[in-house]
């Protein structure tokens, strides 16, 4: 395989900028999504659409893990100069997103059946809602697929194609979806068959651009992928990586509850501002790839050098766009907040939260570009085990301040303490971890260290 590179400034840049516009063209798949939806002036039908795109991303986001454990496994062989190894890790991951996609298929009528009951939809809204699930379901094996062959690419150091993937994957989305939807007039089943369709081409694409860089998956023996030794590695890594999304949803869900308590207009800030927040992550998280690139081919490299290097320019990019994040959020919020929302108390309210929520994307970079570092070194079970600190602390600061009575204030700090928290005990942990992970690999190709 070529040489990875030099871990430069440069390069950092050049990975992280094509996922960053790649996150930026995702909201544009839902907001075209909704609007064509709603072009058919059926409320319920608009709202069946929401409904069943949180419903998917929370049943897809679940398996998020695969992606990245893919691409900090995958970097770590390329940095190792092993394409063979490089083959069987997509193997193995193809072989689990499939397998779990038809699980999910298997199991569409319970799974539909409880998230209908826990959307509390009413009738008009639940049948709209049933006709779009039972057709995007069968989306969940490519769906999944793609996350595999996303985390292969990525780990290759290869964003441009990831932002390629992403960009064709939404655009014959988009284009389906008014076909079928206005074009055939099939309302939500086109809707979902657009989404469908988009996913499956997007895993030929993916697929036929890995061959062309010389990754032959399914040319790798059935006994490799199911190597006990590496599948239990895998297997592992990704179930580390599930346990640390699963606690970041519930930290995020705990905000959203006490919010709601709060009153509908708080609701409805935070609602704003939290959008902002999420705005401010699209460019964050760019690094946080790069990063798990880097740091994973330095590993496969033995290269602590480049591993501190990669780290320490991973680190200082994303807090230095996380700080301009910040300043463009705090100085232009109000705008945003006004072009969000017409109503007057909660663009009140929101403004007078904004100091801290602009504080965010700056409190968020170093934990992001950790993140990106622990997944391509596979320190996954320290990762694991420092989130559940992070939620833990949050929610012991959360009740002291809210039931202290600091209301929505205490709300916002807490949060900005659960990032703070992540980021400080994820650098406290980083030095032993380092330390473990050259001195292991100081002997003849033993496995790199997990936290």
């Amino acid at each position: 395989m070529h040489s990875p590179g030099p871990v430069t400034g440069r390069r950092v840049l050049a990975l992280a900028l094509p996922m960053t516009l790649a996150n930026v063209t995702t909201p544009l798949l839902g907001f075209v999504g909704a609007a064509v939806i709603g072009r058919l002036g059926d409320a319920a039908l608009l709202g069946a659409m929401a409904l069943g795109a949180v419903i998917f991303d929370a049943i897809f986001w679940s398996f998020g893990s695969l992606r990245m454990a893919t691409a900090g496994l995958t970097a770590q062989a390329v940095g190792a100069r092993d394409g063979a190894e490089v083959d069987r890790t997509l193997a193995r991951a193809l072989a689990a997103g499939g397998l779990a996609g038809l699980a999910i298929v298997i199991l569409q009528v319970p799974l539909g059946a409880g998230a209908i009951a826990v959307s509390g939809a009413s009738p008009a809204v639940a049948e709209g809602l049933a006709s779009y699930f039972h057709v995007r379901i069968f989306a969940a094996p490519f769906t999944l697929a793609n996350y595999a062959v996303l985390g292969s690419v990525l780990g290759r150091g290869r964003t441009d194609l990831g932002l390629l993937l992403q960009v064709v994957i939404n655009c014959v989305n988009i284009a389906l979806t008014l076909l079928f939807v206005l074009g055939f007039d099939w309302s939500l089943a086109g809707a979902a068959g657009a989404t469908l369709l988009a996913e499956a081409a997007g895993l030929v694409l993916g697929l036929a651009i890995l061959a062309r860089l010389g990754t032959r998956p399914f040319r790798v023996p059935l006994a490799a992928v199911r190597d006990p030794k590496t599948l239990r590695r895998m297997l592992s890594v990704n179930l580390d990586v599930l346990i640390r999304t699963l606690a970041l949803v519930a930290g995020i869900a705990l905000f959203s509850a006490l919010g709601a308590r709060m009153g509908d207009t708080v609701l409805a800030a935070n609602a704003v501002l939290w959008n902002l927040f999420l705005i401010g992550g699209f460019f964050l998280d760019g690094f946080a790839t790069a990063a798990e690139t880097l740091c994973g081919q330095a590993v496969g490299a033995r290269s602590a050098e480049a591993f501190g290097r990669a780290a320490r320019l991973s680190l200082v990019w994303c807090l230095a766009f996380g700080l301009g994040v910040s300043l463009i959020a705090y100085l232009g919020g109000g705008l945003f907040i006004a072009s969000v929302t017409t109503n007057a108390e909660v663009r009140e309210v929101a403004r007078q939260y904004l100091p801290l929520a602009a504080l965010g994307p700056v409190a968020a970079a170093t934990p992001f570009a950790f993140d990106g570092i622990y997944i391509g070194a596979t320190w996954t079970r320290a990762m694991r085990d420092l989130m559940l600190a992070a939620v833990l602390a949050y929610t012991l600061v959360l009740a002291g301040l809210v039931w202290a009575g600091l209301g929505n204030t205490g709300l916002w700090i807490a949060f900005l303490t659960f990032l703070a928290a992540r980021g400080a005990g994820q650098a406290l942990a980083y030095p032993r971890l380092l330390r473990k992970t050259f001195a292991l690999e100081a002997g003849p190709a033993p496995e790199p260290a997990r936290g």
